[in-house]
């Protein structure tokens, strides 16, 4: 039976956080005086005392369970895209709560997807806001809460299980909380270094930041109309690149390098094959853009590069319109869309561990037809991997791709074209942004129908939260004693 009184309490702990939050931004807004101080403001006073007041009074000493994980890690994420969005509402900067709503569960759950037609006439606090929300949501809205709020120490386990992306959570020691410390402790580490490199290539200490929450996250909102082709500068398109692919890679790993052990790298299947793609991707389209799409070169390699990592790592920061690149191209992009970074890290799509495991699961099935008696388990690294976690992986891909027809069904029915009903979901449930047709890269989500806003916020949040802990809350089983 599921602890409502427990749920509620972590729940109303996570106002108060959230409260915390808006502290940063409103702040800013404060120092620019840009007319977006009073919202700010109000949501904070408004949140803090309704978690105060809530927490106080649901307070339990009762362990939490796997189902109440589940709940609180979904309703969690929802409710700081309702909450976080008041101080779009409220300024009137985006007058309509439904695209407020959109462009605040985008930022959580690192989508970058926007209404916006003009980035550039936000004010400064409401830009960092947006921007902060990707920072928050690319670690982990919950991990964070169990790294800073002891109270969420008890059960931590079945948090971390339900919100870690990837088909086995790492812990880095026996204590969730401990664990959770390390992580955010590299990923805060990371951010400042790419923040400080930003500054020295050219951008202003705020642009630095902003791109820096985008990077980390790999969530892809700018400060610029134009994104990063705005500074049309190869030194910043380069240092994000790295970021980008960093933020794609599992973060346990980068913290066992920083205690000197860089070598993992190396040993490490998913993010050797994760490398070998971008680079293969790479030189295809490279060879297939030049020299239709570019004249020059070197401008082709840098487009490609950028491209290719923004979209693999789900960051969906722009360079170029690929949209006018040649087909061939657009079908690496997509299958790049799919693939995702790797497990443990901030990037979405399926995972590029998963990708592996069905991969090797595909060639086995292939022996198996002429070796019908052979015992062939997959292995990545030399490791078998087990039966349950390979039925778990087939089970999410067959979800996976029954979630994204049934996405393009229901936008297709709303009135959009194929290509933009395409690459509306194929965008939102693997957390890129931009899609192609009428949301591809120089587009935005503006003329979505309204319903349709709320359809693809609905994807935004499975596809970020791994969907198996979105859909199980619509099984009847899951409700029941």
């Amino acid at each position: 039976m599921i602890n409502h009184k427990a749920v509620l309490n972590i729940l109303f702990a996570l106002l108060i956080f959230l409260a915390g939050s808006l502290i940063i931004p409103a702040l800013i807004a404060l120092f620019y005086d840009e007319g977006d101080f009073p919202a700010f403001f109000m949501t904070i006073i408004g949140t803090f005392i309704i978690g105060l007041s809530g927490y106080l009074i649901t307070r339990h000493n009762t362990e939490l369970h796997l189902k109440e994980g589940f709940l609180i890690v979904s309703s969690g994420w929802l409710l700081f895209a309702l909450i976080g969005a008041l101080p779009f509402k409220l300024s009137g900067f985006i007058p309509s709560y439904t695209d407020a709503f959109f462009e605040t569960m985008s930022g959580f759950t690192t989508t970058g997807a926007s209404i916006l037609n003009n980035i550039e006439a936000l004010p400064h606090g409401l830009l960092f806001w947006r921007s902060f929300t990707h920072w928050l949501g690319g670690m982990g809205i919950i991990l964070l809460s169990l790294a800073i709020l002891p109270l969420l120490g008890i059960g931590g386990m079945q948090l971390f299980k339900a919100e870690v992306p990837g088909p086995t959570p790492d812990k880095l020691t026996p204590r969730i909380k401990h664990t959770a410390e390390l992580l955010w402790g590299v990923y805060v580490f990371i951010s400042l270094i790419e923040a400080v490199l930003l500054k020295i290539a050219g951008m202003d200490w705020f642009d630095a930041f902003c791109h820096t929450f985008g990077t980390m996250a790999t969530g892809g909102f700018s400060t610029k109309n134009a994104s990063i082709g705005h500074y049309n500068s190869a030194l910043i398109d380069y240092i994000i690149v790295i970021f980008m692919i960093i933020a794609g890679i599992n973060f346990t790993l980068h913290y066992r390098a920083l205690r000197g052990k860089p070598l993992l790298y190396f040993k490490d299947r998913e993010t050797i094959f994760f490398l070998i793609v971008i680079i293969l991707a790479i030189i295809v389209i490279t060879i297939d853009i030049f020299p239709s799409s570019y004249d020059n070169f070197f401008e082709g390699i840098q487009k490609s590069i950028f491209q290719v990592v923004s979209i693999i790592t789900t960051t969906g920061y722009g360079t170029a319109d690929y949209e006018h690149w040649r087909f061939s191209s657009h079908v690496i992009l997509f299958i790049l869309m799919f693939m995702g970074g790797c497990a443990g890290s901030t990037g979405g799509g399926m995972k590029i561990i998963r990708s592996l495991i069905l991969l090797k699961f595909g060639l086995n099935e292939i022996k198996r037809l002429i070796h019908p008696q052979a015992v062939l388990p997959v292995r990545v690294g030399g490791i078998a991997i087990s039966r349950e976690i390979v039925t778990n992986v087939a089970g999410f891909f067959l979800l996976y791709i029954a979630l994204f027809v049934i996405g393009i069904i229901v936008m297709s029915g709303l009135g959009l074209d194929f290509e933009t009903s395409f690459g509306s979901v194929a965008a939102t449930i693997n957390n890129i942004g931009p899609g192609l047709g009428d949301v591809g890269p120089t587009d935005n989500y503006s003329q979505i129908p309204v319903f349709g806003k709320w359809f693809l916020s609905f994807l935004m949040l499975a596809g970020r939260l791994e969907i198996f802990t979105v859909l199980i809350l619509f099984t009847p089983s899951f409700w029941r004693k």
